[in-house]
């Protein structure tokens, strides 16, 4: 694995072949999905533009997840907000587990770091109150 213009390049020998290369963004969205799947994760962070594109209908999967290339390895940081009950550590230890297997299986590729960082508490939200005249009918 070398680091060239901000790509992975997977060098699996010379087999004539050609190369492969990995967009950090593939692996922002590996790891999101991962992530998210994770029971006890309420959400992942976004920021203003990833809102606005999800109220019109577009999903952003890598967000709420920084991918850092560096020489020693790659670094992912995690943004999310848990449920409110859930046990942060052993819910953050899933999502570090999650991430690390959806990674090696899709790219085979291993983190030197996954970094998860609990952004906020997301309580249950109230059940609407029926109308009256509703539960008559």
């Amino acid at each position: 694995m070398v680091e060239t213009n901000s790509m992975l390049e997977m060098d699996y020998g010379n087999d004539g072949l050609g190369k492969v290369e990995i967009a950090p963004e593939v692996i922002e969205v590996i790891a999101g999905i991962a992530a998210s799947e994770v029971e006890g994760v309420a959400q992942m962070r976004g920021n203003f533009a990833s809102g606005v594109a999800e109220k019109l209908g577009r999903k952003n999967h890598g967000k709420g997840v920084k991918v850092d290339l560096t020489d020693e390895g790659i670094v992912i940081d995690v943004y999310c907000t848990m449920n409110f009950g859930v046990s942060i550590p052993t819910v953050a230890q899933k999502i570090q587990d999650n991430i690390r297997q959806a990674l090696l299986n899709m790219t085979a590729l291993e983190a030197k770091e996954i970094n998860i960082h609990i952004v906020g508490v997301q309580f249950e939200t109230q059940k609407p109150e029926t109308d009256f005249e509703t539960e008559i009918i």
